[in-house]
């Protein structure tokens, strides 16, 4: 009897033992991942980390973490850095592995990725040629080159003086990242600090510093401005030392900091370039598209704005670039392998930031657009504006301007747009977001230095381009209701339609400059064309019901008066 019960205790026992071990096999993965979690959490809590603090603030347990997994294998993450990565489902068997399967998919696995490499660099190769070959035939003549030699497209600005810059060149404002509560950069190891107080020379600046300088109360840059192309060059070629989320917005952006501590706004690749805006979405849930923001500011250059900062487009490395350089935990934890061994994630946002609408590279090679940043806040104020004809962004609801014919009447006596040329900048940025079809024009922000008396700069365009089959007449009730236009932007209009200039072919020519084209396929490009028809029909409507000294507003005027000043400073 004794050793009938010492055998069911030893029973007992096994059992216990064996089912601890299960536990404790099951459980070791999740158990490894928290560790991790705790100690960088542990670190975090005594440098306060925060994607928007300085590199100096960030915990060194994560940094350390972080070169760790990038020096294991650069460009493609380690074994652990995998488990981790597609642990994205909350379960504890999502990172068990099996080194079974390990072993006989490692092989399959290389083969492919080989595979792809040679498939994309024979794609990128015959891209290339095709490229090359439209270059070569754009060397001929330039409609581009011909259209800057016309007269409308070397008009003057009046006198600078010290209010009409953003930046004086006498000033106490010191213009380093310092200033904005980022860290302090030198240049080359010397403390020598970066101002527009001529210690040093302009030229020595980095561009994107030049580009700020150059900000005065007509317009974000000046024609023909070497400084933009050598700016949008560093977009493109420029190291990213850092990358995090931005707050707000419907979509997942990301702020990339570079070697010479410029700053640009990310949107990446959602859509291919042939597919449209589905029709039954509405028009505050459609994707923002990178493509649209780099042909948005090639279109603001050929109207002659210039209010749109410049824009390139970048072919990113998602591992290098953005995983293994990012400080943003929120973001960094949402990288995941995808079934086809592609790098993926999806950050966090309102709109579109999950598992289903994962953004996933090739295997980890991703098209984005790159905006260079304006100066900080803390240099240079902006002031937000509703757009008056903004849109309702209801299902149902309708807002006031589409119900009132007369509605822009009520606008002409409501400040800023009862004085100046405010409302006539409204004008040419409505004739701007038709040309896209950009219905997502809510509110516009100018210079609070330069007041009322200023350019609207057109920022957040990545809703344009979305449908070339469909006009929406909608976005160019502004025009029809007040019929007033500048002179200036109503001869360029006529301009861009006659045969020899043609806006389709100038886009065209126009977007062969960035490295990701062709960024619009064709038919986006004639139905600019067709509805640059349709502004200059509008317009012609208005001439011929209220005369043509009532429609179009003369900022040409050369006479030295106060009228000439006045429009210029809408320019």
């Amino acid at each position: 009897m004794i050793l009938f019960r010492k055998f069911r205790v030893l029973i007992l026992m096994v059992f216990l033992v064996a089912c601890t071990m299960h536990i404790m096999i099951d459980l070791l993965p999740k158990l490894e991942k928290r560790a991790a979690g705790s100690s960088s959490g542990a670190a975090g809590a005594g440098g306060g980390c925060s994607c928007a603090h300085s590199p100096g603030e960030e915990p060194r347990s994560w940094a350390k973490q972080r070169a760790r997994a990038a020096a294991a294998e650069p460009g493609w993450p380690n074994k652990h850095s995998l488990r981790l990565l597609q642990d994205f489902s909350n379960e504890p068997n999502s990172n068990l592995s099996s080194h079974s399967r390990e072993k006989v998919t490692e092989k399959a696995e290389s083969l492919k990725r080989v595979k792809q490499l040679k498939l994309g660099s024979e794609k990128r190769g015959l891209m290339k040629d095709a490229l090359s070959g439209q270059r070569r035939a754009v060397q001929g003549p330039s409609k581009l080159k011909a259209l800057y030699e016309h007269p409308l497209f070397k008009t003057n600005l009046p006198h600078l003086s010290d209010d009409d810059t953003l930046f004086n060149i006498n000033t106490d404002i010191r213009l380093y990242p310092k200033a904005a509560g980022n860290q302090e950069w030198h240049n080359e190891g010397n403390e020598e600090e970066y101002s527009p107080t001529g210690e040093a020379a302009t030229e020595s600046y980095p561009n994107w510093l030049r580009f700020h300088i150059g900000i005065n109360r007509y317009e974000l840059y000046s024609r023909h401005n070497i400084v933009i192309e050598a700016l949008l060059k560093d977009l493109v070629s420029q190291r990213i030392t850092s990358v995090a989320m931005k707050s707000g917005g419907t979509q997942l952006k990301l702020i990339m900091t570079f070697q010479n501590y410029g700053q640009a706004l990310f949107k990446p690749m959602k859509q291919t370039r042939e597919q449209e805006t589905p029709p039954d979405f509405f028009y505050f849930s459609d994707f923002e598209r990178h493509n649209a923001e780099i042909a948005a500011f090639h279109l603001d250059r050929i109207l002659d704005f210039r209010r749109v900062p410049p824009v390139a487009g970048r072919l990113v490395n998602m591992t290098r670039e953005i995983r293994d350089v990012t400080r943003d935990k929120k973001l960094w934890r949402t990288f995941f392998i995808s079934p086809a061994n592609n790098i993926c994630f999806y950050g966090e946002c309102s709109y579109y930031c999950s598992t289903e609408h994962a953004l996933c590279g090739k295997p980890d090679q991703i098209e984005g657009s790159l905006a260079a940043f304006l100066p900080d806040l803390a240099l240079a104020k902006r002031k937000t504006w509703r757009n008056p004809w903004r849109r309702s962004y209801h299902k149902r609801k309708k807002a006031e301007w589409e119900v009132d014919p007369d509605y822009c009447d009520e606008v002409k006596q409501t400040p800023p747009y009862d004085r100046g040329t405010r409302l006539l900048d409204i004008m040419d940025m409505t004739i701007f977001d038709f040309l896209m079809g950009n219905m997502d024009r809510h509110h516009y922000e100018t210079f609070e230095k330069f007041g009322n008396e200023t350019f609207i700069i057109h920022l957040d365009n990545g809703r344009g381009f979305g449908k070339h089959s469909h006009d929406e007449i909608s976005i160019l009730v502004p025009l029809t209701q007040c019929c007033r236009v500048k002179r200036s932007t109503y001869l360029r209009l006529q301009l861009l339609a006659k045969e020899e200039y043609q806006l389709s072919s100038l886009m065209w020519e126009s977007l062969l400059q960035d490295q990701l084209t062709p960024i619009l396929i064709q038919p986006h490009l004639q139905a600019m064309d067709r509805r640059l028809r349709l502004v200059l029909k509008v317009l012609a409507d208005c001439v011929e019901k209220e005369g043509f000294s009532s429609v179009v507003e003369d900022d040409l005027d050369t006479q030295p008066s106060s009228h000439h000043h006045q429009a210029h400073r809408g320019r």
